[in-house]
């Protein structure tokens, strides 16, 4: 593994081809060996779990460091940095992990279709943030279908959803990791940006469902 100082970290991420995918090799490394002791309070590494909530978290660390770069400023080493978003990112995976049940297949398939039951079956919502939801849920829908490439929407389902490994992924979409790292990269920066032309954040779609 290539030793590198926080400007070398920020370069070579930044740039094409295999420097970017070295970078990127040895950035993965980093974090799936500092992960079992950062979890080891809230979830052994025996337990059956915790192989594909670190592949999970990897993936997307990986997406967030490389959406972020530009907000590092440099006053800790940059593996610490990377290692406190992994962090952050595990834990919360690990709150969220009922919303699994969503299919993005549903979401994106049929305009017209229901909104997935798992999404709208909570017993407690009130009226009102019930159809909050199904406003919410039609159009993150219409944003995927218009914003995102059938591509874009297969890595997606896939990774996001239905927690197949990257390698297998990639197989199956007949690429590479690294180019299906570009793949998923690309694709939150334009849901990113349409969100924000439609006045909405990531947060704001999360809160629709988890309001009472």
């Amino acid at each position: 593994m290539t030793s590198r100082t926080n400007e070398t970290w920020l370069n070579d991420l930044r740039s094409t081809g295999a420097i970017h995918e070295e970078a990127l090799a040895d950035l993965r490394t980093i974090i799936q060996k500092g992960l079992p002791y950062a979890l080891s309070r809230w979830l052994s590494s025996d337990d059956p779990l915790f192989p594909p909530l670190v592949e999970e978290v990897t993936q997307e660390t990986l997406l967030r460091v490389l959406d972020q770069l530009d907000t590092f400023e440099g006053r800790s080493l940059f593996t610490t940095w990377v290692h406190k978003i992994a962090i952050r990112i595990a834990l919360t995976e690990l709150r969220r992990k009922r919303w699994r049940d969503a299919s993005l297949d549903e979401l994106t398939e049929n305009e017209d279709a229901p909104p997935p039951p798992g999404l709208l079956a909570d017993p407690h919502a009130s009226p009102e943030t019930s159809a909050e939801r199904k406003d919410m849920i039609t159009r993150v829908r219409r944003i995927l279908e218009e914003e995102l490439t059938p591509k874009q929407r297969e890595a997606l389902v896939m990774l996001g959803l239905q927690d197949v490994p990257m390698e297998e992924a990639a197989k199956r979409m007949k690429t590479n990791r690294n180019a299906l790292y570009k793949l998923l990269h690309d694709a939150r920066l334009r849901l990113k940006k349409r969100l924000a032309l439609e006045e909405l954040s990531p947060q704001d779609v999360l809160l629709a469902f988890e309001q009472k």
